[in-house]
């Protein structure tokens, strides 16, 4: 058992070397294009410094991450192994009498926690950078520097109150400039009872949403059979704040994996369509099974007692193509589920979970031979 501890630890820490070695070589690689098309994009802008393509190179970088982290487990497993093969230091090992399986234990462990790590750590830095530089590409196209939020597209809201009470909040314009504060235009809140029939309306011409308070400037409030109301000022309380507005613009991939929860739950209060928000929640879930299956791929491949010559080079040729090849396969059936021809779990499991049963598989008939 000694003697199986000290091996679990040694190909664990060879794998998770390869791992961070190949993670950061990548991210560099990645990070050198992003900074070229950076500085390609700011050419001709006397408003922009070079700080600000740099920003922007190291936010985008958040697009890849997620992408590149079970390619990276392939090739750091892939690249241990062929280690391990070439040193013959696995046919030692199955000389002793390790089964594959057993050999494989220890390292579907630390990668399935290196998955959640990715979820849990990773994602909410990653969903950060993601937002920044959605952020950044605003102001670089409105050519205003403090702006923080987010389209002239407008703004159009429905929230959930209460059983009996739905609130449709409409802005044309809005931005936001301080940390704390949104500023709109042409602002309307209207409110409807359970069977959507209007009951009370509130016109402005400008708002601002200071925590979860509309104060509405100008406002004409609208009641059937009643003459219009005028006020100068009039504040009016809310569950939204400034958070479920940024969420109504970004993508799922700038809501970190610790939000998505509570967004999912406010969109299906409000009677909005959550797929895509929980087809990015269950992806996230299916993550560390998913690295898993790459490191069994990998592990089809390349664990052989004689790995030799042009038949080392074949094998990683048909490994990364297996490898890109399951990965249009799965933005195959994300498609599928996003736009429901399958139900959303099956889209986000099914192709780990094909990858999982096919190299168990293989591998059962290799530790057979």
């Amino acid at each position: 058992m000694k003697i199986f501890d000290i091996l679990s630890r040694y190909v664990t820490r060879q794998v998770l070397a390869n791992f961070f070695m190949v993670f950061f070589a990548i991210v560099g690689i990645i990070m050198m294009f992003d900074m070229v098309e950076s500085l390609r994009k700011i050419s001709g802008r006397d408003d922009v410094t070079l700080w600000f393509a740099v920003q922007l190179a190291v936010t985008r970088i958040s697009r890849n991450i997620e992408v590149v982290v079970p390619f990276v487990v392939m090739v750091a497993a892939m690249i241990t192994f062929w280690k391990l093969s070439k040193n013959n230091e696995f046919v030692i090992i199955r000389t002793a009498g390790v089964s594959i399986f057993g050999f494989l234990k220890p390292l579907t462990i630390a990668v399935f926690l290196l998955g959640i790590a990715n979820i849990t750590i990773l994602n909410p830095i990653s969903s950060k950078l993601f937002e920044w530089h959605e952020i950044l590409d605003y102001r670089f196209d409105t050519r205003n520097p403090n702006a923080m939020l987010f389209s002239s597209k407008g703004l159009w809201i429905r929230e959930a109150v209460q059983d009996d009470k739905i609130l449709l909040i409409q802005a044309k314009t809005l931005r936001q400039e301080d940390d704390d504060v949104v500023w709109m235009r042409d602002v309307s809140i209207t409110e409807l009872n359970q069977n959507s029939q209007i009951q009370k309306s509130y016109v402005a011409y400008f708002a601002t949403l200071d925590g979860n308070i509309f104060h509405l400037k100008d406002v004409k409030v609208l009641i059937g059979g009643k003459p219009v109301e005028e006020m100068s000022d009039y504040a009016y309380e809310t569950t939204i704040d400034i958070q479920r507005i940024r969420e109504n613009f970004i993508e799922p991939e700038a809501i970190s994996f610790w939000q998505l929860p509570d967004t999912i739950h406010f969109y299906e209060k409000a009677g909005f369509s959550a797929r895509q928000h929980w087809m990015r929640f269950l992806n996230l879930l299916a993550t560390p099974f998913l690295l898993v299956g790459m490191l069994m791929l990998a592990a089809v491949f390349m664990l052989q007692n004689t790995l030799r010559g042009s038949a080392v080079m074949w094998r990683v040729v048909i490994s990364i193509a297996t490898g890109f090849s399951f990965y249009f396969l799965s933005q195959v059936v994300f498609a599928f589920g996003l736009n429901g021809y399958i139900p959303i779990w099956l889209a986000a499991f099914a192709p780990t979970i094909i990858i999982l049963l096919v190299s168990s598989s293989l591998l059962v008939h290799t530790d057979e031979v």
